[in-house]
């Protein structure tokens, strides 16, 4: 049986439970590591091919849209007011619910909802750059509601808040790093109330004290873990408690005053791959230790052409990653070789969402709105070109044989 074997049966026994089949419970998926359920997904589509249906949307963004069974969770604002909206699979809008003002972006590519929601199933959790969390039932019916910024201090990033809230089985977890108090909070996911909340002050140089990127939930043994990766370290922490359980400094070791961070990390089996340096560093760490583990858990680095937006992906002994500027390689998870890599036709424009990728194909989403689908089997050859002539920030989501493709002003559903 030969590596591509390998790898493709280990995909699909990760891949083998219901949850994974039918649900996207978040930006990442549900093991936050990009990766969707074994299908017959579409490869290529045009504004018109291959369209089940597609709504319009009241606002830009770069929040990606959720899903649960039957619905179909999007963030965004109206009319000055933060937006949350269900739609179901026939692209109908079954309710929508404003939640507190509007804060505009500041960038080009930013927005006032570039978190997105994150579901457990029963209830969805909405995260805005005004600082409002709330949480709904799937009725639409609001549970809590609370303001971050009015309860612990205001948003003092440079940028536009991207960090999305996590889920454990007990709380909702936020991260906020930037000029000081940066924290990481847990709330009680029934009441909104706080369970706890810790610093996370670690003296980084000016704009590398900020970060853009969302946690990742992990289970080591019986304890599940949170990994925060900012402010030029990447901690772990009981999620239970909030207690550090071990850190990784050496993201940035000359002090560089600029390197915010704003791709997320991915875990792949004991290994977690973190991006860091504006595209300059890539490094995976062996998960678990006590205290500092910088030198004693670094597994593999490299140190130039890795991206500094799109997060990475993780299948099977494989991590996907996409450069801003459009290369695309396959590592080894344990090394950190190349594999195979490709350059996507060059073009003005960069990549900002991230990999999304199956059993046989990755999926890039360049911000002109162009798809590339790649064949994992060929040497990630391109297979497609899809345009749709709208800009696109946010990551698309496979699910349930389906591609849902936020543009700038539409919602796609995508399907064969």
């Amino acid at each position: 049986m030969n590596r591509r074997h390998v790898t493709a049966l280990v995909f699909v026994l990760c891949c083998s439970t219901s949850s994974l089949a039918e649900n996207w419970p978040n930006w990442r998926g549900p093991n936050f590591d990009g990766v969707a359920a074994p299908g017959d997904y579409p490869v290529q589509w045009t504004t018109t091919e291959n369209v089940i249906w597609k709504v319009a949307l009241p606002s830009s963004a770069g929040s990606t849209p959720i899903v649960w069974g039957d619905h179909i969770f999007v963030d965004g604002a109206r009319d000055g007011k933060n937006l949350v909206q269900c739609f179901d699979w026939d692209g109908n809008i079954q309710w929508e619910r404003e939640q507190g003002t509007e804060r505009q972006g500041k960038h080009r590519k930013g927005s006032g909802a570039n978190p997105s929601p994150v579901t457990d199933g029963q209830h969805v959790y909405c995260y805005f750059k005004s600082g409002d969390l709330s949480c709904y039932d799937f009725t639409g019916k609001l549970i809590w509601q609370k303001n971050l910024q009015a309860e612990f201090g205001p948003d003092s990033l440079w940028w536009d808040l991207g960090t999305s809230p996590v889920l454990t089985d007990n709380c909702v977890i936020v991260a906020c790093m930037q000029d000081a108090p940066s924290y990481v909070v847990a709330l009680d996911k029934r009441t909104g109330k706080q369970v706890w909340k810790v610093d996370r002050n670690l003296n980084a140089p000016e704009e590398s004290h900020q970060a853009y990127t969302t946690p990742i939930v992990t289970k080591r043994g019986d304890t599940t873990v949170l990994l925060v990766l900012g402010s030029d370290h990447l901690t772990a922490h009981d999620a239970q408690t909030g207690t550090e359980l071990w850190r990784s400094a050496g993201f940035n070791p000359t002090g560089e005053t600029r390197y915010r961070s704003i791709a997320s990390a991915v875990v792949s089996g004991d290994t977690v791959v973190a991006p860091y340096a504006r595209g300059k560093l890539l490094r995976a760490l062996r998960l678990g230790g006590h205290g500092d583990v910088t030198d004693s858990h670094l597994a593999w680095e490299i140190k130039s052409d890795t991206p500094d937006v799109p997060t990475p992906a993780a299948v099977g002994d494989a991590i996907i990653v996409c450069t801003d500027k459009g290369k695309v390689m396959e590592l080894d998870v344990a090394t950190g070789k190349v594999r195979v890599e490709r350059d996507l036709p060059a073009g003005r424009d960069a990549f900002s969402a991230s990999p999304a990728v199956t059993q046989s194909h990755v999926y890039v989403t360049r911000e002109n709105g162009t798809t590339y689908v790649l064949d994992r089997q060929q040497e990630l050859k391109v297979i497609a070109e899809n345009r749709m002539d709208e800009s696109v920030i946010a990551t698309p989501v496979l699910i349930q044989n389906r591609v849902l493709l936020r543009t700038a002003e539409h919602l796609y559903c995508l399907g064969s």
